[in-house]
Parts: C-alpha cells; sequence; structure tokens
C-alpha cells in the first residue's frame, strides 16, 4: 500500500508511485491519494488514469 498526502500531488508523483511497483513488484497494490493534494480535477482525473494504465486499480483518493 502507498499513501500520499503531499499536498503537491503532480504526475511525476504518480510516475513516483510506478517506479515503486516496479521495483517492489508487490503481488497487490493499493494507493491512497489525500484528495486536497491535486491542484484541480484535471490533474486528479490524469493520476488516476495513468496508475490504472501501469495495473493499479485500487486507487483510492480521500
Amino acid at each position: 500500500m502507498v499513501i500520499c498526502l503531499d499536498d503537491a500531488i503532480t504526475l511525476d508523483v504518480v510516475e513516483g508511485i510506478d517506479g515503486l511497483k516496479a521495483e517492489l513488484e508487490p503481488e497487490v497494490m493499493r494507493v491512497v491519494l489525500k484528495d486536497s493534494g491535486f491542484a484541480d480535477d484535471v490533474v486528479k482525473t490524469n493520476a488516476i488514469r495513468i496508475l490504472k494504465k501501469y495495473g493499479i486499480d485500487d486507487v483510492k483518493s480521500l
């Protein structure tokens, strides 16, 4: 599980999460992101799409 509570979640941060997945090779990857950490809904939507592209389907934004 990866939890990101950063106040400024960027797409670079999301790419870094994929790097962790590649490095650690977990069976299941869950990601929790701080909803208010996104600059806007466009960045949030793109972040979730990128994670899904990398096979991370269990993504929550709280």
